[in-house]
């Protein structure tokens, strides 16, 4: 397939712009801009139909999708740690708190240029190929390292928002990994921010700056403040931990006596553009304080199984009107692919809602009305994270960006299985999340540019 700026696409496309809905888009026409964006969609119903495809024939514009394809909306990953992709898999045997013990080695040999070369190169490519359109990105806190993080995206073509990792706590960070001091710390966080909105290769704005304190413990107050203080000047990003695990969570609780998510309030840095890590012990009172702030939470449902001694509450959540998207926590989630993280998603949710302790009796053993189904996984995979960025992405909406999917279910080496007789629309949909592999993938874009792919 090629490149899609100027081009009208022609064939299926689902999404998922409303929770708890599919759209079906048969036989569609989408026109995508030469700025990668989608200018209209027209529905094979619309009287207007076959006049839009006989002028984008003519004009040599019309690409029409193979036979047995499908074009899905890109998937946004909302939480991501970059330097741990060489960890992936490896450690997780041990509680978070012994984890980080191979974490923090790793992530300190990023001040070797070489080595975050060879790593970011591998994860951008990787991710890509995994259908991730959209990364949000802890680096280290390496600013020339954390710098090459960006470029590398922009030279892939990924749409990223990358921080460089703020930590100055000598309490809880290693002395051979941690900030110089609070005011080193702060000054590289500006000046990432910096290098990020005036680099030559970003004025279409496909890379973002993310104010990143790592989590609580690992900050100072002063740093803490200082992150705050810089969001509202910015008006960046925010992305951080929040009550991920029983240590986590007990250790704010015994510091300043309050939860993770009144902490980080406290600190202004509880935005309606902050993306909360895990957020699996919050209470409702903190439910309702991310609602008000309008900041959004990643769900990372795998990475939860290993670490974090408790199953997010989403469809709680959900029903309160909580922004949620999904992670995959590379590499506290043994997986990069966000395919992975919509099917652990629905696993988890049946798992709280029926319960995993066979000693105790049905009615006793799980929470009620806790379940979520592919669809809702799909949306929050695509269209929710867009929305919990405040990004014009994961939907097939004129005025969004074309970033999306080629799904061919009958591809070489790939995992789906049709069968025409059996397979309504929403049919095909559940197979391509439940089963499909980076083989059925063929093409990705970013704003209609073609950045990976198995064709």
């Amino acid at each position: 397939m090629i490149d899609l700026r100027g081009k009208t696409l022609a064939g299926t496309f689902f999404h998922a712009p409303v929770l708890g809905t599919l759209e079906v888009l048969e036989d569609a026409l989408v026109e995508i801009d030469q700025a990668g964006r989608i200018a209209a969609v027209t529905r094979s119903g619309d009287p207007r139909h076959e006049g839009v495809r006989i002028a984008a024939s003519t004009a040599g514009t019309l690409v029409t999708l193979p036979e047995g394809s499908y074009v899905i909306p890109g998937f946004v990953d909302l939480h991501i740690h970059a330097p741990q992709y060489p960890q992936l898999g490896k450690a997780l045997d041990v509680p978070l708190e012994i984890w980080l013990r191979h974490t923090f080695p790793l992530e300190a040999r990023y001040a070797d240029v070489v080595f975050a070369r060879k790593a970011y190169e591998m994860l951008v490519a990787d991710l890509l190929a995994h259908g991730t359109t959209t990364a949000l990105y802890f680096a280290t806190i390496h600013q020339e390292a954390t710098r090459l993080l960006v470029d590398t995206c922009l030279d892939k073509g990924q749409r990223a928002l990358v921080g460089k990792v703020a930590m100055d706590n000598p309490q809880e960070c290693p002395d051979f990994y941690r900030d110089a001091s609070t005011e080193v710390g702060l000054q590289e966080t500006r000046a990432l921010i910096d290098y990020v909105r005036a680099h030559p290769s970003n004025e279409g704005g496909l890379v973002h700056p993310v104010v990143t304190p790592r989590f609580v413990p690992s900050c100072t107050d002063a740093m803490l403040e200082g992150l705050g203080a810089i969001a509202r000047e910015c008006g960046c990003h925010v992305q951080t931990h929040c009550s991920e695990s029983d240590w986590e969570h007990g250790y704010i609780l015994s510091r300043y006596g309050v939860t993770d998510a009144e902490c980080l309030d406290r600190f202004g840095l509880l935005t309606r553009r902050s993306i909360l890590a895990h957020a699996n012990l919050i209470t409702a009172d903190d439910m309702a304080r991310i609602i008000a702030r309008g900041s959004g939470v990643a769900h990372c449902p795998l990475s939860n199984a290993y670490f974090s001694n408790a199953v997010f509450p989403l469809r709680a959540a959900l029903a309160k009107g909580v922004r949620v998207g999904l992670g995959t926590d590379i590499s506290g989630g043994p997986s990069a692919s966000m395919l992975d993280a919509c099917r652990m998603a629905v696993v988890s949710s049946r798992m709280l809602e029926s319960g995993v302790d066979p000693a105790l009796p049905p009615e006793a053993r799980g929470r009620p009305s806790s379940r979520i189904d592919i669809r809702d996984a799909f949306h929050l995979a695509t269209a929710a994270g867009g929305d919990a960025l405040d990004l014009p992405i994961g939907r097939f909406t004129p005025g969004c960006h074309f970033d999306a999917i080629l799904v061919d279910t009958a591809a070489p080496n790939g995992t789906i299985r049709l069968f025409d007789e059996l397979d309504a629309p929403e049919d095909v949909l559940a197979k391509i999340i439940y089963t499909a592999s980076r083989a059925n993938l063929t093409d990705i874009w970013v704003a209609g540019r073609r950045v990976a792919g198995a064709s």
